[in-house]
């Protein structure tokens, strides 16, 4: 996989809501007063996310097979910097997520039950990030730092025993 590439289902995942939320910035009212607010806080928030915040997690497959090989090592100062900059990360999801109520507010108040949804489907998936993404990707990098560190492996080679076997 190449190292500018995301997990593919997280690529996806992130079209749909970059999609959902240019469509309520179009929708008169407060409703859309409130999903421009949350684009202005958002979308800085996404390109950090997809500069250091998600690729690492591009090898989760790889690693689950057991595989570790220099070729990796990309990953390992983009997970660096994810858990140097966590605690603005998680400030950036406090401010998105208040904005995000005032669009579930809106949206609830003035009938728009879809764009009120989204609102919920992005809460949650701002607390998934914090809960599961964010920690997979240090791990990742953690994990990679430990076992590339600690041998003396040639370019191309595998670290999994069974491979090694083959």
């Amino acid at each position: 996989m190449a190292e500018s590439e995301l997990p593919h289902v997280l690529n996806l995942e992130h079209q749909e809501l970059h999609e959902e939320i240019w469509k309520a910035t179009k929708v008169p009212g407060k409703t859309g007063q409130a999903a421009r607010a949350v684009v202005r806080v958002l979308l800085p928030h996404v390109l950090k996310e997809e500069e250091y915040g998600i690729p690492p997690l591009s090898l989760l497959p790889r690693l689950a097979r057991g595989e570790v090989t220099p070729d990796m090592a990309w990953v390992i100062p983009r997970a660096e910097k994810l858990k140097a900059e966590l605690p603005r990360m998680l400030q950036d999801h406090a401010l998105i997520v208040a904005a995000l109520q005032d669009l579930l507010r809106a949206a609830t108040k003035e009938g728009h039950s879809g764009f009120a949804r989204f609102a919920q489907k992005l809460i949650l998936h701002a607390e998934m990030e914090e809960e599961v993404l964010y920690p997979a990707s240090i791990l990742v990098g953690e994990y990679l730092k430990w076992k590339l560190g600690s041998s003396e492996m040639k370019p191309g080679a595998p670290m999994h025993k069974a491979q090694e076997e083959q």
